[in-house]
């Protein structure tokens, strides 16, 4: 092989040999998994883990939630047969307990705690730790300046870094005096650690805010219960007309406690020509008894003014009318007596009501219609009501006969009646018409079916009930959240140097300066204050003063003491 055939090798183009003799150092398990660990508690990681869980919330205000209404996601589903089971296999109906939503809580979760821990360590290491050394040239601080104190003073460079620790102590700063035996002595002094302990505070308190909505959602829970006047309501499992437990929700956490419904007053408006008729203030007058053997107390429950008892928040959030009906069955039984709750449809109180008496014989009966509180008709010869007050109130109701549904144990909506399989007694489109009652008149029902009574009128009230063990925490930690943030906004991190030398004239030179870590706007004043109490202690003559930006403007009788100043040495 001749010399020519040799090419030779570019030295920024590694030869192919070259690149096979390069291997990467194998990470291994262990490596891996730091790695991923250090990845998972990244700020950017946990920002980012913050962001996701928002837009991941975002489903569960788009889709009807299986929690909050069950048989509204079933409706859903049904008119939607195509998209609704997919949406169901993701879980988009149960959104807040769904194995991805859970996922990405928890991996917030564990960054947050992955990423203070560290932050926590070091801040109180540097807490413990003295401020750091002087700086041989404190004129390249962004702050710095200079004082003369004079010789009658009688004020030696020891004294002087001694005051000045004194003056920064005050203001707040740790303070280190250093080299009070040599002729250069000097004093660090730091503050704004509270900043960085903010910014823990902060992180720590989101971790807390998670894990009591955690603790909330695991032992919480939540019902509703619709409670006619003269009624009560008993805490327990079967009472609610609707109730969401928690995951971890056991039958034993409900406080034995009762609520009577006395008497639920409305005022409406009857003084605006414009509102006119439009609910003012609602006030349900109540019993309240903690346990079955305590003393009953009078309680008042307005809207945003609920009442707490046995652990729990009782909220006002509707009301209506419940018409006390008698209905008797062919065989001049009562089949049903009492109130029965008519579900609003506007402003004057247009109410639907559903009537079921399963034990009427020998066929069922069933009504619907509308409840009015004060009938009127049109001049198309249609009721409707013309104040929600109940001057005139008026039941309009179909009848039906046949089998309810009810003795097969699937359960339904007690407000809605299904006709398909019913057989119809009344209503327009027959002979016999609609039912139409007034208070205290009774309906006779075709085929000797029976007879329907309105009896009277009673109010009802509708209440939430909540109960969540975590909220307090999640207010202690929201406030702490708060008052972390702000610490971290506002406060600054500084840090101040102040060295003292002794002219052979007896005069003694000061020199300051001022650092801090990220921008200050308040710095420029802070280096203005300090200089004015140190001037106010030693009644020292002012030698110069501004900022650092390459041109500080010195007496010529200073600058060459200034120059030596800068150049005698370090601190030790």
């Amino acid at each position: 092989m001749t010399d020519k055939a040799k090419k030779p090798v570019s030295p920024s183009r590694p030869s192919k040999a070259g690149r096979d003799d390069v291997a990467l150092p194998a990470l291994g398990v262990l490596g891996m998994l730091r790695w991923a660990w250090n990845q998972l508690t990244s700020m950017k990681t946990a920002l980012f883990l913050l962001l996701l869980l928002a837009v991941a919330a975002v489903p569960g205000s788009l889709f009807p939630q299986r929690p909050a209404d069950p048989s509204v996601v079933t409706q859903y589903i049904k008119d939607n047969p195509e998209t609704g089971p997919w949406l169901d296999r993701f879980q988009l109906f149960d959104v807040y307990s769904s194995v991805w939503f859970s996922a990405i809580y928890l991996l917030l979760f564990i960054s947050l705690i992955g990423c203070v821990i560290p932050r926590a360590k070091a801040h109180f290491k540097a807490m413990r730790s003295k401020p750091p050394r002087t700086p041989s040239k404190l004129s390249r601080m962004p702050e710095y300046g200079t004082l003369t104190v004079p010789a009658s003073a009688s004020l030696t460079p020891a004294d002087a870094v001694r005051d000045a620790a004194k003056v920064l102590r005050k203001r707040g700063y740790r303070v280190d005096v250093r080299g009070t035996d040599t002729d250069r002595p000097s004093v660090g002094a730091e503050r704004g650690f509270a900043k960085e302990l903010g910014n823990l505070v902060f992180h720590t308190s989101m971790i807390g805010v998670l894990a009591c909505v955690g603790i909330g959602g695991l032992f919480g829970y939540s019902g509703q219960k619709i409670v006619v006047e003269g009624e009560s309501f008993v805490n327990t499992l079967v009472s609610y007309d609707t109730f969401t437990p928690g995951s971890n929700f056991t039958e034993n956490q409900l406080s034995p406690y009762a609520l009577t419904l006395d008497k639920f007053e409305v005022e409406f408006d009857r003084e605006s020509e414009t509102h006119y008729g439009q609910p003012l203030d609602f006030s349900a007058y109540m019993t309240v008894r903690e346990s079955p053997d305590a003393e009953p107390r009078e309680e008042l429950l307005k809207v945003n003014s609920p009442l707490t008892v046995g652990g729990t928040r009782v909220y006002l959030v509707g009301n209506g009318y419940a018409p006390t009906v008698t209905v008797r069955d062919g065989e001049g039984n009562v089949a049903l007596q009492g109130p029965v709750v008519a579900v609003p449809t506007d402003g004057v109180y247009t109410s639907l009501a559903v009537i079921k008496a399963p034990d009427a014989k020998p066929d069922q009966l069933g009504f619907v219609g509308f409840f009015l509180p004060t009938a009127m008709i049109d001049e198309a010869g249609v009721s409707y009501s013309g104040d929600p007050d109940p001057i005139n109130p008026q039941l309009n109701l179909n009848s039906y006969y046949g089998d309810l549904g009810l003795d097969e144990g699937v359960p339904s909506n007690v407000y809605v009646l299904e006709t398909e399989d019913l057989t119809p007694l009344n209503n327009r489109d027959l002979d016999a018409g609609g039912i139409v009652l007034a208070a205290n008149q009774t309906y006779e029902l075709p085929e000797g079916k029976g007879s329907i009574t309105f009896d009277g009128l009673k109010r009802y009230a509708a209440l939430d009930i909540h109960h969540d063990p975590g909220k307090t925490g999640v207010l202690i930690f929201s406030v702490l959240s708060l008052s972390g943030l702000a610490a971290s906004l506002f406060l600054a991190r500084r840090r101040v140097w102040v060295r003292a030398g002794q002219h052979p004239d007896g005069r003694v030179m000061v020199e300051y300066g001022l650092l801090a870590r990220g921008e200050d706007a308040r710095l420029s004043s802070e280096a203005s204050t300090i200089r004015g109490l140190l001037s106010e202690k030693w009644l020292a003559q002012q030698d110069t003063h501004g900022h650092n930006d390459g041109r500080v403007s010195v007496p010529a009788n200073a600058a060459a003491e200034r120059s030596t100043a800068e150049e005698s040495g370090k601190d030790r």
